[in-house]
């Protein structure tokens, strides 16, 4: 599931606050604050500070309303997509106050006041919306900063919990066949035993210390890359052949970690999986200043190949993952024909 479907299927409520330990207090805090300067202001004037606490009162009954608005009509009906509902019950929530105003509060404190019913209730109306809608304004640009964040936290967990996915799925299958290899040399005392056992020791140490931040060197992630590729050789012996090169100057730039090897890894299963001989694998890497590409062809035969190309778990997963980090910096294209399989990958690492 994309991170947009997932967001539009949650509650935005909850994305509002409910996980921030008590955020409505600090809200209603806050607002409180809002309504004693708004006070403090009104009553300011050029002869000083002239306290009014009847004033106070037709403020706090403004301020119960836009309590009643933003702390249970907000997320009763706003975050929940019910924009009529909110805007109708919002509506008869001012009505109310006003009425409160009108045949409360001024037949006791000014009742020798009242004039036309409906010119009181239009300009109290137009005098208290402004500050209704400055009190609701503050709780929901309060609770859009806490869902941005929690968002943000969210993003990072769904990017870490497919890393995660994504090296368990990596390295049992790397690690069987690496051992295979590592047995049939050693039986046969090869030399390259040494070089097996430093490599595949290498790229395991990256994958499980290296691999935990959020950004790894790219020059850290084409050695490990060139290590598995080099390992992998050792499957195909003379049953075909193998290139990796890297052009381009790999200075200080930073990228996602094991997003190359899954495909790289893909490539060498298919083959091996369904040719005995004539097995093509070409990676180019070319690195231009802060973008990076990637083209990985392989042969294989489909009639032999009883896996999916485009349907491993691990192809999605990165192409998940590509979306979270790099939403609009990356382009993959992927080109599955008869006897060959070949990935285009670019990203904008800035």
């Amino acid at each position: 599931m994309e991170l947009e479907s997932y967001l539009a299927d949650m509650s935005l409520l909850r994305l509002a606050g409910q996980k921030t330990t008590r955020p409505w207090v600090w809200q209603l805090i806050v607002l409180v604050i809002i309504s004693l300067l708004f006070f403090v202001s009104v009553s300011a004037n050029r002869d000083g500070f002239n306290f009014n606490w009847i004033r106070l009162i037709f403020i706090s009954n403004v301020l119960l309303a836009s309590i009643f608005i933003g702390f249970v009509l907000l997320p009763r009906y706003y975050y929940t997509r019910r924009y009529l509902y909110f805007a109708v019950a919002a509506f008869l929530a001012v009505i109310v106050a006003i009425t409160i105003e009108e045949f409360v509060l001024e037949k006791i404190f000014y009742p020798d006041s009242r004039g036309s019913v409906f010119r009181g209730y239009f300009i109290n109306f137009m005098r208290r919306m402004p500050l209704i809608m400055l009190f609701v304004g503050v709780k929901l640009a309060w609770d859009t900063a806490l869902k941005d964040r929690q968002l943000i936290e969210l993003r990072s967990q769904m990017i870490e919990g497919q890393l995660q996915t994504l090296k368990a799925q990596i390295n049992p299958h790397f690690l069987f066949n690496s051992l295979n290899n590592l047995y049939s040399f050693a039986l046969s005392g090869s030399d390259l035993t040494p070089k097996i056992i430093l490599g595949l020791s290498s790229i395991l140490r990256y994958m499980i210390y290296d691999c935990t931040a959020e950004k790894v060197q790219l020059s850290s992630e084409l050695k490990t890359l060139e290590q598995y590729v080099d390992l992998q050789k050792l499957q195909i012996e003379d049953r075909g052949e193998v290139s990796f090169a890297v052009q381009g100057e790999v200075r200080d730039q930073e990228v996602a970690p094991l997003l190359f090897i899954v495909f790289v890894e893909n490539s060498f299963k298919h083959s091996t999986s369904s040719q005995s001989k004539d097995i093509i694998i070409d990676i180019q890497i070319t690195v231009e200043d802060d973008h990076v590409k990637m083209r990985c062809h392989n042969t294989h035969l489909p009639e032999h190949n009883d896996t999916g190309l485009s349907q491993g778990v691990g192809l999605e997963n990165v192409k998940k993952r590509l979306q979270l980090i790099y939403p609009d910096q990356h382009n993959l294209l992927i080109n599955n024909q008869d006897k060959s399989y070949t990935v285009d990958l670019s990203i904008d690492l800035t």
